[in-house]
């Protein structure tokens, strides 16, 4: 028997953005997130439907991090981070999708990766 071609319930809009970015996000000199922060500007301007962001977040080969100088415990900066990429996507009421890297220092390095656990994000900031 012929198969009836696949019609959605509710009608899909028309257009969709999707901005996509790859990490690592801070300076080599630095872990100020200043990139982060200049993307955040183009998430806000632009009002994504989407925001996929690809780590590293906080970059094992970063030289900082290679040399045990960072303003915090390596939690503590990518929780930093986190709290950045969510203050600034919200207002653009995009969805956000964060895929860690191998080179994350805040995830296990197997391959296939899990999603990060952040339980201490609020329930309505989780998906």
């Amino acid at each position: 028997a012929p198969q009836t071609p696949f019609s959605p319930q509710t009608p899909l809009p028309e257009h969709r953005m999707v901005l996509v970015a790859c990490g690592p996000f801070t300076p080599s000199d630095g872990v100020a997130f200043e990139p982060l922060s200049d993307l955040l500007g183009v998430v806000a301007r632009d009002r994504p439907d989407v925001c996929v962001l690809f780590g590293p977040f906080l970059d094992a080969k970063h030289e900082q991090v290679e040399s045990c100088q960072l303003p915090g415990s390596f939690s503590d900066v990518f929780r930093l981070c986190l709290r950045t990429i969510i203050e600034g996507t919200r207002s653009a009421g995009c969805q956000l999708v964060l895929v860690p890297s191998l080179r994350d220092v805040c995830h296990d390095f197997v391959y296939p990766q899990p999603p990060f656990a952040l339980p201490e994000l609020p329930k309505e900031d989780r998906a």
